[in-house]
């Protein structure tokens, strides 16, 4: 067999107008733009193959919905192995590019390049496939990967170390306070209308997952006490000697606007504003308030595998309260809170946990009234476990109905149910495959956005929220494809400020006098692994 010289590659509209081009061989511009300028002329539709001859060259080509890919060989070349390297040059194309238009073409030239170049070396077929040439193409380093993950593990390090400090350094503010009545003029916050119902009681936090809670004294009760750290560290400023770095004294501009004003001069009240707004500055740019001396974390996790046939293979339900205490004058405390009322919730407290309080009164509290929770290590106090094969349980169900038809397309129709309508979805990502080499597919409809990535072969589709506003949503597209099963799994990933099992803190109180304690709680739901196979 004769073995093809493969003079270029390209991509062209029908018209003849050169997209990108791949020389192999030394020939120049100009007699590449004339080769395919010529070449739709030469296209007899009532031929039933796909390659002409000409007196000096063979054209080998494929339609590509408005564009054709053509390779330009010499005559004597293996017509077979052409037509073979063709496939594999259409194949990769829709690899880069979502739809087959002039322009994605364009805006991925140098991705096709490289990917043309792994396909043939000066002018002979390398024996490469489609999923070797995704990886030559990728370059992915072992190596690389190595120092990304140590890099990544040493910044994580670094961070934690931070946190740490921050948080040793805030309790020795604390004890400063405490001793010294104040001095430091940080830990009380200052007093300003931004840090009040905010900081304390009352206020939303961060976003739907982060919250403050109090039930103690108002927010207004609060800020006389917040002021006087304030004025302490407005005097102790004024008594500091020495000529160092003074925060909150007034710049030369001010002393200069004063001075022209005690001699009788007229000063522009523009000027004297911005010299009075520049010298309040570093009060305003001061940290507020400190993080609450009892912070609660609760964190859970769904495993879920569904059959697209009908039956659960398994829904797994894990959870975990945690608490961390920064003040020391909060060790003795008591964290009522609320949960969902199942029996096939399986509810476990941490050993030196009072078991009978945690399950009849929804108590968290230590065994011994006279021994304090652990100060500055996160404690898990309460974990959950919930398990069942019971389709009823499912919070979000999702239906894939593939239709294959028999001219080689698929419509394929996917919907979503909120059955869990306590909770709030958020993030959700739908994720489902795509056949291989079936390029993009045509989107009908659907509710939300949607993303492909051809390289990767998946169709995502996305909703920011799914809560008892919207409890359904559906999705019609169409691809080529042989095969139902080509569309499964089925992926999804969420998350939710509330839990499974209805765990939230409602009030915490000092273990003694039964008088509220500051807090801020943190709760969140994620979908660890929730299938459709």
């Amino acid at each position: 067999a004769k073995k093809m010289v493969l003079l270029a590659a390209a991509v062209c509209t029908k018209s003849g107008k050169t997209i990108l081009s791949r020389q192999f061989m030394e020939i120049t511009r100009a007699r590449i733009d004339g080769l395919l300028a010529a070449f739709p002329k030469l296209i007899n539709s009532e031929q039933q193959h796909t390659f002409i001859e000409t007196e000096s060259v063979r054209y080998v080509y494929q339609p590509m919905e408005a564009l054709y890919m053509v390779l330009i060989t010499t005559k004597n070349s293996n017509i077979l192995e052409d037509l073979e390297t063709l496939r594999l040059f259409a194949k990769v194309v829709p690899e880069y590019c979502k739809i087959i238009t002039d322009t994605e073409v364009a805006q991925h030239a140098f991705e096709l390049i490289f990917a043309f170049d792994e396909i043939v070396a000066l002018g002979y077929r390398e024996n490469v496939n489609l999923s070797q040439i995704r990886t030559f193409t990728d370059m992915d380093s072992h190596d690389e990967n190595v120092y990304k993950m140590i890099k990544k593990n040493k910044e994580k390090e670094a961070k934690e170390n931070a946190k740490r400090r921050e948080k040793e350094l805030q309790m020795q503010r604390r004890t400063q306070q405490k001793m010294g009545g104040g001095k430091t003029g940080f830990a009380g916050g200052f007093g300003s209308d931004s840090a009040g119902p905010s900081s304390y009681g009352g206020g939303a936090g961060a976003g739907p997952s982060s919250s403050s809670y109090s039930s103690g004294p108002s927010s207004a009760s609060v800020a006389p006490i917040a002021a006087a750290p304030v004025a302490a560290a407005a005097s102790e400023a004024k008594k500091a000697p020495g000529r160092g770095m003074k925060l909150g004294g007034k710049p030369k501009t001010s002393e200069f606007m004063d001075a022209l004003a005690a001699e009788g001069e007229a000063v522009p009240a523009k000027a004297a504003a911005t010299a009075s707004s520049a010298s309040a500055a570093p009060v305003a740019a001061a940290p507020a308030a400190p993080e609450h001396g009892v912070s609660i974390k609760i964190d859970e996790t769904i495993n879920m595998s569904v059959s697209h046939d009908g039956g659960m293979d398994s829904l797994e339900v894990k959870g975990m309260m945690t608490l961390l205490i920064t003040d020391p004058a909060s060790a003795f405390i008591r964290v009522h809170f609320t949960k969902r009322d199942d029996p096939n919730i399986n509810f476990q407290s941490h050993p030196n946990v009072d078991k009978k309080l945690m399950s009849t009164e929804s108590i968290i509290a230590l065994k011994s009234a006279d021994k304090p929770f652990p100060v500055g290590t996160e404690l898990g106090v309460l974990k959950w476990r919930f398990q069942t094969t019971d389709e009823a349980s499912i919070p979000l169900t999702i239906n894939c109905w593939p239709n294959v038809n028999s001219d080689g397309s698929c419509d394929v129709n996917i919907d979503y149910e909120l059955q869990n309508t306590s909770l709030a979805l958020q993030d959700v990502v739908i994720t489902i495959p795509l056949p291989s080499g079936a390029g993009a597919p045509v989107i009908g409809s659907c509710d939300g956005e949607y993303g492909v990535d051809t390289r990767k072969g998946i169709l995502e589709w996305r909703l920011p929220v799914i809560d008892k506003s919207n409890t359904t949503g559906s999705m019609e597209f169409s691809i080529r494809a042989r095969d139902s099963k080509d569309f499964f799994p089925v992926l999804v990933a969420f998350e939710a400020p509330t839990t499974f099992a209805g765990v939230e803190v409602a009030k915490v109180l000092a273990a003694d006098s039964g008088a509220p304690v500051l807090f801020s709680s943190d709760v969140k739901l994620v979908a660890e692994k929730y299938e459709i196979v």
